[in-house]
């Protein structure tokens, strides 16, 4: 009945989330005077969208730049390049060429009533000196929605709706576990109504009986507030339960996107197999074929390697690899399956 919903929602639909050329780039400056040496491209050209109601899984190894993605995506960090368009409305749009386009502070402001983020950490994120209550209406009087008898009105009904007691309005954070923590944070995020979240990675500090909680919780306030995700993870298996796209990234690039069923089904790119590979079965009479990388450590994104990323520990790299870079492209007459290799273009 949910996947109905969703497919019936998105049908048709323009994208609610469309990211276009994404770079966000960080100096790295030596010197008395800091002077600038380099730049760490964290995020080097990614382009993707979100249409109403869908969730788009964006996963990939530590450090590759898909957190940096979504705060980005937020104006949470600085873009160097590309462009965001939420709904109808352009966030920024920052040219190669010098050209800028950004939304104003107020107008940036009113639009964050609808893009909200859960933080991966539920210790970090949530403020110690200030009460649940406190942390969750903040937004309500920020936003000047609601006060006083109203604002704790509200709070207790998403503390309910996110499987937590009224009661606990007047605790601290450090009152809670990191399940009720994250809770807490999810309450946050929704009590604005917004129209997209930016999951960054929010149940990778969890234990994994509290991660199945926390998943099912997300996939029932979607149905119940018509949410849109954009779901950071590094845990393949995870982006699996939840996600209805899925986009992976190696150092600062998508490598392949598809639907969920024909990436997990028919994955393409050598990355997305080497990732496949390594999530443990929970079978002990079946055994997985492991494709490993080539020995060595991920490249620096100060200093990328020429042509294709992942050459260098790719067990399918030959001679065009190290030269040429491949184009993110439909593979063959599949639309909704795009690869970035050698291998098939």
């Amino acid at each position: 009945m949910v996947e109905a919903t969703k497919k019936k929602i998105a049908t048709g639909a323009k994208p609610l989330l469309e990211v276009k050329g994404l770079r966000t780039w960080f100096p790295v400056r030596r010197g008395l005077f800091g002077r600038t040496v380099g730049h760490v491209k964290a995020v080097d050209g990614v382009s993707f969208s979100i249409r109403p109601g869908r969730v788009l899984g964006l996963v990939g190894e530590s450090g590759c730049g898909k957190t940096t993605t979504g705060r980005t995506v937020l104006g949470l960090i600085p873009a160097t390049a590309g462009s965001v368009q939420f709904q109808d409305s352009t966030i920024f749009n920052i040219e190669a060429a010098g050209g800028r386009t950004m939304m104003g502070a107020e107008e940036l402001r009113r639009m964050r009533r609808h893009m909200q983020i859960i933080f991966q950490d539920p210790y970090g994120s949530l403020n110690p000196r200030m009460t649940v209550g406190a942390i969750v209406g903040e937004a309500l009087t920020v936003h000047r929605i609601a006060s006083g008898r109203e604002r704790q009105a509200i709070v207790a009904d998403l503390l309910r709706r996110v499987g937590l007691s009224p009661d606990y309005i007047n605790r601290y954070p450090h009152e809670f576990s990191g399940g009720q923590r994250q809770r807490i944070g999810i309450a946050r995020a929704l009590a604005l109504t917004p129209k997209l979240i930016v999951c960054a990675e929010p149940v990778s500090a969890l234990d994994v009986s509290i991660q199945s909680q926390i998943l099912n919780l997300l996939e029932d306030l979607q149905e119940e507030f018509g949410l849109t995700y954009l779901f950071i993870a590094h845990d393949l298996s995870v982006v699996e339960h939840i996600s209805d796209e899925v986009a992976v990234m190696y150092l600062g690039r998508i490598v392949e996107q598809a639907t969920r069923d024909r990436l997990y089904a028919a994955p393409k790119h050598p990355y997305t197999w080497c990732l496949l590979s390594a999530i443990p079965v929970p079978d002990p009479t079946r055994r997985r074929t492991m494709v490993g990388m080539r020995e060595g450590e991920p490249p620096s994104p100060v200093n990328p390697p020429s042509g294709c990323p992942f050459h260098p520990r790719c067990p399918k790299a030959f001679d065009r690899c190290s030269v040429e870079v491949p184009q993110l492209l439909p593979l063959g007459d599949e639309a909704d399956h795009l690869v970035s290799c050698h291998l098939y273009h």
